[in-house]
């Protein structure tokens, strides 16, 4: 499915807000984020996309059908990684399964390797969460390995997968 990625508003955060406010969302991502998830919460957090330096922090909207359906950033990293960046993102759940996900990453990965000096974006799901190795793996991300017992969830001990895309895959 075809999306849109465009820079965050502050009108996006009753929307965004309603997302984020859903256990199944956020037990697929990282810790930080208060739940329940409130405008207020969404309005600090676009408030802190839009400040950000934007060769540092590469952060959109992503848009379907005219809805705000998720969030999708690059993160550059320090000293000798300062040309790779990681990729993080979500998708409302009512989205799930439509292919938006993998269609966002891959505009996200075009538009930094254009835009940027950045070689390397990779990306660290959950190995349980099939769906989002499935979108980077549509996206073109490569599997590097399991990340064993690479985090702990809501308690609970979780391997990651890395996956990676080097600029030169896409030239």
């Amino acid at each position: 499915m075809e999306c849109e990625i465009r820079e965050w508003k502050m009108d996006d955060a009753e929307e965004l807000a309603a997302i984020v406010n859903n256990k199944k969302v956020l037990d697929n991502l990282r810790d930080g984020l208060p739940y329940p998830y409130k405008k207020s919460d969404a309005v600090e957090f676009i408030s802190a996309m839009l400040g950000e330096d934007k060769n540092d922090v590469i952060a959109f909207a992503i848009v379907f059908d005219g809805a705000l359906v998720g969030s999708i950033g690059v993160f550059r990293q320090q000293n000798i990684h300062a040309r790779t960046a990681e990729m993080g993102y979500y998708i409302g759940e009512e989205y799930w399964g439509r292919g938006i996900a993998s269609n966002a990453i891959a505009k996200v990965t075009r538009y930094v390797f254009d835009n940027t000096d950045i070689i390397r974006i990779f990306a660290e799901p959950f190995s349980r969460n099939a769906a989002s190795c499935r979108a980077l793996e549509k996206a073109g991300f490569k599997f590097e390995g399991t990340l064993r017992s690479n985090a702990v969830k809501n308690g609970e001990i979780l391997d990651m997968r890395m996956y990676s895309l080097v600029k030169e895959d896409l030239i």
